[in-house]
Order: structure tokens, then sequence, then C-alpha cells
């Protein structure tokens, strides 16, 4: 083997290596096998691989598509419903049939199950998100394995996640997992459709910074499901962000889990950022919704995100949305990109009025002084 090679498989052991609390997520491409409906013999091969894993000492959370596919089975639909309220009615009917096959595959192995379904909303809430956590922390500590899927029968488009890929991330983050494993109906990321190109080649790994990498990307290629390879990516790519390394495998492959374990060379690793966000910031950047917007100079964005600092009112320029204080904000260079995001310690009323001043002149400006920084440097995180 090339010495390329072995540093490649090098990098795979140590991201896995030490893997103890993984989540895995299992789209309705794998769970269908192509078809309309569960097919059995595949979500019960996984429920046998990840009661290895079980075995083996390691924390599985399941993040899982299928209740919209199960439904779809048992009301007897021919292609995935297009409007909100008859999804909703397939996840209604087929959630509770999806949670009963998965306890049916998992009972010969005395591996007990849980079922959380969550939206947005309980992400975005910091007490709702600490909460879940708890929830999830004290399943694992008694030995349950958590089976997550999105709340299709109430989630409207402003709470949505839009796919499991995404609510992957979210849960990889919440339960700061060391590895997030996404299933799929293909080997991995190509550099153009395998279905179509005879020349594509799979990608072993995407470097942490990938910007000039060249891959295919596209919307779910079965209809079954509402993801594709490009929101695996993405949602590969924040989790790789966040310090969690990441592989795309097929979920249709014999043993796929044990091989990802081993440090095999299968599917797609995307190498985590070398440094691991705190829980908070983590948060932060993946789950916070902000609810305004403070623009900030070229010198307070650099000492931002180079400097390590807080933000003072002397770096900013402007600030939007009507936010309170103690709300999430987003940071924004003058051209309205955000760079980062924070906890502000004043209201958007008086950002406006301090805006521009030094620390020592906020107490003339405003009558008080409780913080010396807009935004402190513990409460913000940088966005990759």
């Amino acid at each position: 083997m090339s010495r390329a090679g072995t540093q490649s498989l090098d990098l795979r052991a140590a991201a896995v290596r030490d893997a103890k609390r993984l989540v895995v997520k299992v789209g309705s491409a794998v769970l269908s096998k192509g078809n309309i409906g569960l097919h059995p013999p595949t979500l019960e091969r996984i429920c046998r691989e990840l009661s290895l894993l079980r075995e083996e000492g390691r924390q599985i959370v399941l993040v899982s598509s299928g209740a919209i596919l199960a439904g779809m089975g048992r009301l007897s639909l021919g292609e995935r419903p297009g409007s909100i309220p008859l999804k909703q009615a397939a996840a209604a009917v087929g959630q509770s049939l999806l949670m009963r096959h998965y306890e049916e595959a998992f009972d010969p192995y005395g591996q007990r199950v849980a079922q959380l379904l969550l939206t947005q909303e309980d992400f975005r809430s910091r007490p709702r998100y600490l909460n879940a956590r708890n929830t999830l922390f004290t399943l694992l500590h008694l030995g349950v394995l958590p089976i997550i899927n999105e709340n299709d029968t109430v989630s409207v488009e402003e709470i949505r996640f839009g796919d499991n890929d995404n609510l992957s991330v979210l849960v990889a983050t919440l339960v700061g997992a060391d590895l997030l494993v996404i299933l799929t109906d293909l080997d991995g990321l190509y550099t153009a459709d395998p279905r179509k190109d005879p020349s594509a080649s799979l990608i072993s790994q995407v470097p942490r910074r990938s910007a000039e990498l060249s891959f295919w990307a596209a919307d779910s290629g079965t209809g079954l499901g509402t993801g594709g390879m490009v929101t695996k990516v993405e949602a590969a790519r924040r989790a790789a962000a966040s310090g969690i390394p990441t592989i795309v495998a097929n979920g249709l492959v014999e043993g796929i889990l044990a091989r990802i374990l081993r440090g095999e060379a299968v599917g797609t690793l995307f190498q985590a950022s070398s440094s691991r966000m705190r829980s908070r910031k983590r948060w932060l950047a993946f789950a916070s919704q902000p609810l305004g917007r403070i623009t900030v100079d070229n010198g307070a964005r650099d000492a931002l995100v180079h400097g390590g600092k807080s933000l003072l009112p002397s770096g900013v320029v402007s600030a939007t949305g009507g936010f309170e204080g103690g709300e999430v904000v987003s940071l924004c260079n003058t051209d309205g990109e955000e760079f980062a995001r924070g906890v502000a310690n004043y209201d958007a009323e008086q950002v406006e009025r301090i805006k521009g001043l030094k620390s020592a002149q906020i107490e003339e400006a405003l009558g008080t002084k409780p913080f010396d920084e807009v935004v402190h440097r513990d409460n913000l995180v940088i966005l990759e």
C-alpha cells in the first residue's frame, strides 16, 4: 500500500478508534430498499448490527426516517405524498408501525428502545434543548437505545428540519457524539453520478478544508426520501466543523457498521475540525435561532475571528431586529454576511445608542453599565 493510502487508513482508524458514542442516521432509501413501504429484512439487519456495537460497550443514538414510508405502505400510496396534510397523515399512521418494527427487531438482543419525536423548536429553545439533552443522556445511562425522528405529524414549514440528515447533525452535537454515520443507498461521495458515469470514483476522505473539492451531489433519486447526497454533504460538513468526524456509507451493505468501526476504507470520511466545540457553543452554532443582527466593522470582525476577543460597542455599526438582552443574534460584516453568532448583553435599542462608543462611555449613554461587552467571547461562536 502507498504511503498516502496508509496515512488515509491511519486517519480513519484515529476517527473511529475511541468512538464510544455514535449517532447513526438511516434514511428511507435504505429502509425501503427502493420499494414502497418498509423492507423488514434490511431493518432487522441494521438492528442486529447496532446491537453488536452496543455489546462492544458503545452508546448508540439512532436517527431514523421511515414514518411516512411505513404509512405509505399501510395506506397503499403509490408515491410519496405531495401535500403537508397527507404527509402528516401518512406519518401518523406510519410512526407507530415503524417503532413496532424496531422494537421487534431489537427484542432478540435484549435491547430496549425509546422513541423521541423532535421539531426545530426543541433545539432553538435553550431550555428545551437542555431538556432533550438530559433525557437522551438518561436513556443512554439506562442502556436504552433512543430512536429519533422528526415529529412529522405536527411540523409545519417554520419548524421543519427539512430532512433527517440535518436532524442527525443536531442530535450529534446535542449528545456530543464521537462519530456520526449517515447510511444511504450509495457507497459514499463520488466525483460524478455513479449511476450514469462509469468513470465516477469514490471519494474516500474529505479534508477539513475542501472548498476546491469537485464532487457529485444531487437530490434524492428514489423519490421516497426528502434528502439526497447534497444534504448529506452539508450535514457532514456541519458536524465536522463542530469537531465530530462523519462517515457517509452504504447502509444496504451487510456488516457496514462493523467495517466502519474497524477503520476499513468504506464510505466517505469527512475529517473533523481539530478543535471540538463546547456544548453551549455547539448550540449557538447549529441549533439556535438568531432573533436579530449586529453589523460590525472590519476591525471588530478581525478581532473576533482572529484575536479571540469579545465584541465591544466601539466596533458596532448597527443593530436590527428588535432583540432583547440575553437573546441570540447574528454578527455580520458590512456586506451583510453572518460570520459569528452570540448572546447579546444589551437589547437592540441600547446597542444602537452605544454603537461606536468606548466601554467607559456606556454608563453615560445608558445610565447604567452592567457589561463592558455587547457580546462576550464566552457567549460567542465563530461560524466556519
